[in-house]
């Protein structure tokens, strides 16, 4: 019988037995708890930005859904506003027209706050190039 490479061994589980060590002992599922309300407040400040469609989230993790711009390949707005993202120094992510993010677990207040804030930045932006 082969299962998966990484599960089921030896060294897979003492390697998940030790990340698990390492949350426990940093606090981490803590520090994301006490995070996640200010997270909640901080990404749906978003709202009524140029474009934004949708904001949801669940603990530590976000995403911001942007309507499709008119006349364009689909993506073609979440796309910009990633672009616009990494030339600030934030790299996220984006899949159809939403922008998914998940901060590390080992974040603070300020490291949400400048997400947030780079992502604002960001959107509006977009909205002086996307007219529709």
């Amino acid at each position: 019988y082969h299962g998966y490479t990484y599960s089921g061994h030896p060294l897979a589980m003492a390697a998940g037995i030790a990340s698990l060590e390492v949350f426990k002992e940093q606090k981490l599922f803590e520090n994301a708890a006490a995070l996640a309300p200010y997270w909640e407040e901080k990404v749906h400040s978003l709202k009524g930005l140029p474009h934004v469609v949708d904001i949801r989230n669940v603990g530590l993790m976000g995403a911001v859904e942007f309507a499709p711009a008119s006349g364009n390949v689909p993506s073609a707005r979440a796309q910009d506003i990633f672009d616009r993202c990494f030339d600030k120094g934030l790299l996220l992510r984006f899949t159809g027209n939403t922008v998914p993010m998940s901060p590390p677990l080992v974040s603070e207040k300020k490291h949400l706050d400048q997400i947030v804030d780079t992502l604002r930045e960001a959107i509006n932006e977009s909205a002086t190039h996307f007219k529709g």
